[in-house]
């Protein structure tokens, strides 16, 4: 195996340090947990009668007898969401393929499943961060009957893989796989879909227009097909080893989905604590494979919903990893893929070019992976280089081309897009933020302008239409960190400031809220921490002010007198109207105890889980 790089060697070594209380107190309730054999086994028979009620005969004398598996299915199924409706179809296929081998499978439970494309702007997006926390603890109370030897998580979209990822952790003596729907096959081409929204944006395009762009992109069931958070969700789940090798961006209804969908479900039978061969998720997800996400993450131009959702999914088995560890992997990553907003081709061109086979060989091959964890499939990455066939019925695995299909969407370690990742952490007197640049051009990445302090997003929007903002500025908007308002994304800034960029001015955003997994061609500092309403510095910025991003240098700074900047008085402003209706009013414990952003944005009490009374 090829020598670790020696920044990769180093941030995972400093990542084991500091998690090592908490780590060590995960595994120490993971293995109290963990029972020699079915944990129906131990419950009463009137507990098992229960569970074993509205089974089939067949069913009933399996989980009687207790000597064959039973895999817990928690999905998020609705079919409103293009992205979930193929899931509907799943579990019976699960459960077909397991009988054949004598195991059993019951759906465990639901979660929530929204959907930011269609909240996006909508008061309904207040919620979207918080229902991550939500569908961990749906998650955590589907697989509480205990009557489990492991589960499938059927799942794909933004908030939802990492909320069942966070839930699972909680049941980590159980082997996990997940299972997505796949994409929908290609529609409206991305360059085209941002033309059409940048016309909208300046007026010179129809609603109609508008609706019709969208839903050619939109068109079908399965996932959409941008790289944003709901497809990075994928990757991460497929480069930390759980998933079957290959699975992630099979379109949905094909013959090889469904394939795939029955050798995730024999495969989790296969790895149960009833098997000579026991994976449970808790020897999968150690601190190699979060930092080989994050490297996964950089080397894809993934999501910059990522620096809050993986940190909080580490933390949920006992791994602390920061912004400064993100930082730090991304100057030794190279950028290897070119998948919209991070060019004009979409997941589907991605797979069909060598997809993330191609991805983990050429990162392993180059010792910028920890290729020797453990996964789902046994130890090692060497499985996960490999593409899955259909041959007939057969489902086999074959090496992936040597070359890239398409060099303009997937390159060699050789010749990346970029010899960096795509993520810069940005520190100064304002706090800390992040920021994508994978889509941002070299002579944008540094810019000096004075701030303009919008009320909202909708503000912005306004004044953009009045024709208020054709010159350089910086545009601040404070007050959308997670106490504030639960962290909205800000999506619906991307048109104007493009068009805005467009123009030529120089233009940026500052703000405590998320932008998005499809942050693009404008640069926009996010997730800046402290938010305005714990009293960062956001709050205190004024109209004229100026800012300075740097990505270079990774600094976000106004240049305002420190003694005069420090004793300004916060800008007042009344999130009262953000806290109402659509339920939001249903979530003011969360918004009360929510952590900062680079601490995972998490409503749990961390100490309460992280740490038992006897670690």
């Amino acid at each position: 195996m090829p020598k670790l790089n020696d920044t990769i060697a180093r941030v995972t070594d400093r990542i084991r340090t500091r998690s090592r209380p908490t780590r060590e107190a995960y595994l120490k309730q993971m293995k109290r947990a963990a029972t020699d054999g079915p944990q129906r086994s131990h419950i009463s028979c009137g507990n098992l009668a229960h569970a074993a009620a509205a089974c089939g005969p067949a069913d009933k004398k399996k989980l009687a007898k207790g000597s064959a598996p039973n895999i817990g299915i928690v999905t998020s199924y609705n079919d409103m969401l293009s992205a979930h409706q193929p899931l509907g179809a799943y579990p019976e296929i699960i459960k077909a393929a397991l009988d054949e081998t004598g195991a059993t499978a019951q759906i465990a439970g639901g979660v929530p499943a929204m959907c930011d494309g269609v909240t996006q702007g909508q008061p309904g997006m207040d919620l979207s961060l918080f229902s991550r926390d939500v569908i961990a603890m749906s998650t955590a109370v589907s697989l509480s009957h205990n009557v489990f030897d492991g589960a499938i998580m059927l799942g794909v979209c933004d908030k939802i893989v990492p909320g069942m990822f966070i839930g699972a952790a909680r049941f980590g003596h159980l082997p996990v796989m997940f299972l997505p729907a796949g994409p929908m096959p290609s529609g409206l081409p991305n360059s085209e879909k941002a033309r059409v929204r940048q016309l909208y944006a300046e007026g010179k395009a129809g609603r109609d227009a508008l609706l019709q762009a969208e839903s050619d992109s939109y068109h079908s069931p399965g996932t959409c097909t941008f790289y944003g958070t709901a497809n990075s969700n994928q990757m991460l789940m497929e480069i930390m080893g759980l998933h079957l090798p290959g699975s992630a961006f099979i379109n949905p209804g094909t013959s090889l989905r469904h394939a795939v969908v029955e050798e995730t479900a024999r495969r989790t039978a296969a790895i149960t604590a009833l098997s000579e061969e026991y994976i449970p998720f808790c020897d999968v997800v150690d601190e190699r494979a979060i930092v080989n996400a994050v490297i996964g993450l950089h080397a894809t131009g993934g999501s910059t919903n990522h620096t809050i959702h993986l940190i909080a999914m580490a933390r949920a088995a006992g791994i602390i990893v920061d912004w400064s560890d993100f930082d730090a992997l991304s100057k030794v990553t190279p950028l290897l893929t070119r998948v919209y907003p991070n060019g004009s081709a979409d997941v589907n061109h991605f797979h069909a070019a060598g997809g993330l086979g191609f991805v983990i060989r050429e990162l392993v091959s180059a010792g910028l992976l920890h290729g020797d964890v453990m996964t789902a499939m046994g130890a090692g990455l060497e499985a996960y280089t490999q593409d899955p066939v259909l041959s007939g019925e057969a489902l086999s695995w074959h090496p992936p081309a040597e070359k890239s299909g398409d060099e303009a969407v997937l390159r060699p370690v050789s010749e990346p897009f970029s010899p960096t990742g795509g993520l810069v952490l940005l520190d100064g007197n304002l706090g800390r933020a992040v920021i994508k640049v994978s889509a941002v051009a070299e002579d944008r990445r540094i810019i000096e302008a004075p701030a303009i302090v919008f009320r909202s997003q909708q503000d912005l929007m306004d004044r953009f239409r009045a024709g208020e903002l054709n010159k350089d500025f910086i545009a601040i908007v404070p007050f959308q960190g997670p106490k504030a308002n639960g962290m909205p994304e800000l999506h619906k800034l991307t048109p104007p400031l493009g068009v805005l960029q467009d123009k030529g001015f120089k233009v940026a955003l500052v703000t405590d809220g998320r932008m998005s997994g499809a942050s693009g061609k404008v640069p926009a500092a996010i997730h800046l921490t402290p938010e305005a309403l714990d009293g960062g510095g956001i709050g205190r910025i004024r109209d004229g002010d100026i800012v300075r991003l740097d990505t270079d240098k990774g600094t976000l700074q106004v240049h305002v007198d420190d003694l005069e900047f420090n004793g300004r008085q916060p800008v007042e402003r009344d999130v009262d109207a953000d806290r109402w209706g659509v339920g939001r009013e249903l979530f003011a414990g969360m918004r009360a105890q929510v952590c900062g952003a680079e601490a995972g944005a998490m409503a749990f009490a961390m100490s309460e889980y992280e740490v038992d009374s006897d670690g």
